[in-house]
């Protein structure tokens, strides 16, 4: 398997995929297919973090995390991340989240956030954004929004993600 950038050639696939994957029953289109529509969009869209997995040449995974703030320090915003439904738990999503983390380590971001399941996430290094003084947009949210701290003191305030995630 191979993780790689997203180019914008793919999109018209990875866009097909993030709807399987979070498919519901009568949905016609899943909230996360639209919003990473409306991502590749906005001001926050950063090429270098928007990423696929592929598998002999067939698109089988992504992710992208978008420029976000805290109290105006910028931060990453990850989500959607989705793998084709026949090959979730099968490594894929966590290959994903390990070429993210490496990319932002590399290119010298502070802190990757997430709103997801505190069952899956928390492996990967994600803890409650609480514990690192960093405020969910939503404080219903509680220990679902997680924050993954790639320095020793990440910058502390109320996290913003990228315009799209605002009109959810």
């Amino acid at each position: 398997m191979l993780i790689r950038t997203e180019q914008p050639g793919d999109r018209p696939t990875v866009l097909s995929l993030v709807a399987r994957a979070f498919a519901a029953d009568g949905a016609t289109e899943p909230v996360e297919r639209r919003l990473l529509a409306e991502l590749y969009d906005c001001d926050g869209f950063l090429p270098e973090f928007s990423l696929v997995a592929e598998d002999h040449g067939t698109v089988v995974g992504q992710v992208i995390s978008t420029r976000g703030w805290i109290d105006g320090a910028p931060a990453l915003g990850l989500g959607p991340i989705a793998v084709e439904p026949d090959r979730q738990r099968s490594g894929i999503g966590a290959a994903l989240l390990a070429e993210m983390q490496r990319r932002a380590e590399g290119a010298g971001e502070s802190v990757i956030l997430l709103l997801g399941s505190t069952d899956y996430y928390p492996r990967f290094g994600y803890r409650p954004a609480s514990e690192a003084g960093i405020k969910a947009p939503d404080p219903a949210w509680g220990a679902h929004f997680m924050a993954l701290p790639l320095v020793e003191l990440p910058p502390t305030g109320t996290f913003t993600y990228a315009g799209p995630f605002g009109r959810l």
